[in-house]
């Protein structure tokens, strides 16, 4: 075999070996924005978009009481508060973005986006976000401090269904005008060491994991693919 051929034969090994990681509904393939249908599609599939439990995460209990409080909020405010859950964002986006990304899809325009909330949990990965319209009345920082705080300590340590809980329960209260009941106070100043990743470390490491895993296959693969055209 021609050392021309040898090299084609080795690009296409290595492609197809990146593209398996890469297979859609694989097992390891993490979700993106385009790959949800639109909203109205989902709800004459579902019959309800307030909570969209795609990670298959949630208790039957917890869904029905998560949609019953985000009904409630809906009437009361006009704010229409959507949880989706995930199994886990594809490599590298930030689950800020991935939010971003599927809030502007499902909602093109300004005025669909002004009394929208989307709150999307990604379970494996342990990442929490929201987006919100601008009609929404939710400070930022307390948005941030809902899925940052209140939701993701829970979450972290596998709770689904607690930090889902906390989350629409704190949300539920500052959308309708009661006051903010605040974070759940954790005990870290005591000298109670910290036995969680914060979001940013949770970032930090999955991406190294893509970074390690491409490493490794763009190594394995052409040693293994030399030595087969040696032998041939």
């Amino acid at each position: 075999m021609a050392f021309g051929q040898k090299i084609q034969v080795w690009l296409l090994a290595l492609v197809v070996s990146l593209g398996m990681l890469a297979v859609p509904g694989s097992a390891a393939w993490a979700v993106e924005a385009a790959d949800f249908p639109p909203l109205p599609e989902l709800a004459a599939q579902l019959g309800q978009t307030a909570v969209l439990d795609d990670g298959g995460v949630l208790s039957s209990t917890t869904e029905k009481e998560a949609i019953a409080r985000l009904t409630e909020v809906a009437t009361q405010t006009g704010t229409q508060v959507h949880l989706l859950t995930v199994k886990r964002i594809d490599f590298g986006q930030p689950v800020e973005e991935f939010t971003g990304e599927l809030f502007s899809q499902w909602f093109p325009t300004a005025a669909e986006q002004a009394n929208q909330v989307l709150l999307v949990v990604a379970s494996e990965d342990h990442r929490t976000a929201i987006a919100t319209g601008e009609g929404v009345a939710l400070d930022p920082a307390i948005a941030r401090s809902i899925t940052q705080e209140t939701m993701l300590l829970p979450i972290q340590k596998a709770n689904y269904n607690q930090g889902v809980k906390d989350g629409i329960d704190r949300l539920s209260l500052v959308l309708t005008g009661a006051p903010d009941p605040g974070p759940p106070v954790i005990a870290e100043e005591s000298g109670v060491t910290r036995n969680y990743a914060t979001a940013e470390e949770t970032d930090i490491g999955q991406s190294s994991i893509v970074v390690v895993v491409l490493l490794v296959v763009a190594t394995i693969i052409p040693m293994v693919t030399y030595y087969w055209l040696n032998r041939t």
